[in-house]
């Protein structure tokens, strides 16, 4: 058995009992942590009354080797993200989030910096604001998170050396393919602009064009479903039908 303390994002719970939970936690040091939280729903104790979907904390956990459900000791929240519970796009975007976080990473695999990265889109599309105040870009959020989680995850699409008005990029590849080159599986048709949106993505350069956003995040989007095998309840929800 280890003991770990770390700050983390619930991803997903369930109610195990009338008092205790099971959660499941993105930690910044440790991982996707799996735990029983026992008693965490009654009002006093060490859980704060309770681990609520898409906030953060400082957690204590007691790790056993060979066993899926790690034991939570505490609880400590740290941060609410309120947009996310009036604003219903920016839930969606959320809610994406953390599906394909514990979709796409392995138990106890610590990736500081895509929990950082989600923390940061977390913030973006959570913060309160006043009601003559815009509604935040969502689309600038999620496409941080989602090239960050596919170069954290291995996946990192490349878009070198194509030309032209449209590129072809295979998703079997992982890059655009060069001019006359065959594709070996699926191969999705994109615009100049798309790839040059996510050219600008890999300098560390954000746009500030909606539409070039919004095709950027369902390219990924549409990778990410390739290398899933599955589109995810959430990614239908939040795209519609990606095709």
């Amino acid at each position: 058995m280890a003991a770990v303390h770390d700050q983390g994002v619930c991803i997903r719970h369930w109610d195990f009992s009338e008092t205790s939970q099971t959660v499941s936690l993105f930690g910044r040091a440790t991982g996707i942590v799996r735990g029983l939280a026992k008693g965490s729903r009654r009002e006093r104790g060490a859980f704060d009354g309770g681990i609520d979907l898409l906030s953060r904390g400082e957690f204590g956990a007691i790790l056993k080797r060979g066993r899926e459900l790690a034991t939570l000791t505490e609880w400590d929240l740290l941060e609410l993200f309120p947009r996310l519970r009036t604003d219903l796009a920016a839930n969606r975007v959320a809610y994406y989030m953390a599906d394909v976080v514990g979709r796409m990473l392995e138990p106890e695999d610590p990736h500081p910096a895509l929990y950082d990265r989600m923390v940061e889109s977390l913030r973006a599309l959570g913060a309160a604001r006043s009601r003559d105040e815009p509604a935040p870009d969502g689309g600038q959020a999620l496409l941080a998170f989602q090239w960050t989680l596919l170069g954290e995850t291995g996946y990192r699409p490349s878009f070198d050396g194509w030309s032209g008005d449209v590129a072809v990029f295979s998703p079997v590849a992982g890059r655009v393919l060069r001019t006359g080159e065959p594709a070996d599986g699926p191969a999705w048709k994109v615009r100049a602009a798309t790839v040059e949106c996510l050219e600008r993505v890999s300098d560390g350069e954000f746009p500030h064009d909606a539409a070039s956003a919004e095709r950027a995040n369902r390219l990924l989007a549409s990778y990410v479903r390739h290398i899933l095998g599955t589109e995810p309840p959430t990614m239908q929800a939040l795209f519609g039908n990606s095709g």
